[in-house]
């Protein structure tokens, strides 16, 4: 790794540190660790690219398209630009290059236009990119065999990204976005699909209660893959599930009528639910 990719690799660090993903990282064997270090890397720099509103968005696809360059010269075996940091783990852990590109087709779902209101369709292809494409390279690293690697992948990818949209409403607002699924809220009486009005409805509450009903489902479907005792290195995915279950369960106490406050878990729960999943599983 060169110089500069090393400073940015203690940037990254140092800006994820604190985060329960961080702390889940820090549980793992140093291999599994440090590809897992990786692959959050490149889905946060994929989506920092996303996220900027700052540039057009003719832009921040032609940033994307050469990421999916440098990941062809990447399994081509060619110099790999700013892939390069990722040929260890995709050797090691071969690591599939559909997965990579499959975080990069949410990334340009976004680009593309701001998601508002999607169908229940629409949503659940973006969740399957943006974060079951992240599970199945995670479930690789794992260690996981493929059956149980593939259902907890797309059931935890699932519960964790219901659980960021229900998180991060006003956030999502604010760049005039909305991944509240339309049919949620038309059963909640909500007609329009713009972002600061849906937010600003108390009824907003029944839709994203409808949500989190169905990522309490993918939570239970992702804890019985892990209740099964499958192979890997499972305690990172069950300090992820704990984690936003709890995060979860704190919104639910809350509600999401306006004025909401953003969930969050102390420190010391944090270090509460580390030590019950080492222990317990």
């Amino acid at each position: 790794m060169t110089d500069a990719a090393q400073a940015d690799a203690a940037e990254f660090k140092a800006r994820i540190s604190g985060s329960s993903f961080y702390t889940a990282m820090l549980l793992m064997p140093k291999a599994e660790r440090q590809a897992m270090f990786a692959i959050y890397m490149f889905c946060r720099l994929v989506d920092d690219i996303a996220d900027d509103g700052t540039r057009p968005r003719q832009a921040r696809a032609a940033a994307l398209a050469e990421w999916r360059k440098d990941l062809d010269a990447l399994y081509a075996g060619r110099p790999a630009g700013q892939a390069a940091f990722l040929q260890g783990p995709v050797r090691d852990f071969r690591l599939r290059q559909a997965d990579f590109l499959g975080v990069i087709d949410g990334m340009d779902m976004d680009v593309a236009a701001d998601i508002r209101a999607p169908d229940l369709a629409t949503l659940d292809l973006y969740c399957s990119r943006v974060a079951g494409a992240v599970g199945r390279l995670s479930t690789r690293i794992f260690g996981m065999n493929e059956a149980p690697g593939l259902e907890l992948a797309h059931r935890l990818g699932h519960a964790l990204q219901f659980t960021n949209i229900l998180r991060d409403l006003d956030e999502d607002a604010a760049i005039g976005r909305l991944y509240l699924p339309r049919e949620l809220l038309s059963k909640a009486g909500i007609v329009t699909d713009d972002p600061v009005a849906v937010i600003a409805d108390p009824r907003v509450d029944g839709a994203c209660r409808a949500l989190a009903a169905q990522a309490l489902d993918h939570f239970e479907a992702a804890e019985s893959v892990l209740r099964a005792r499958p192979g890997g290195h499972l305690l990172a995915p069950r300090l992820m599930a704990a984690v936003y279950r709890t995060l979860l369960g704190r919104m639910l106490g809350d509600g999401w009528a306006p004025p909401r406050t953003r969930a969050r878990i102390s420190k010391p729960h944090l270090l509460y639910i580390v030590a019950r999943c080492a222990v317990f599983g």
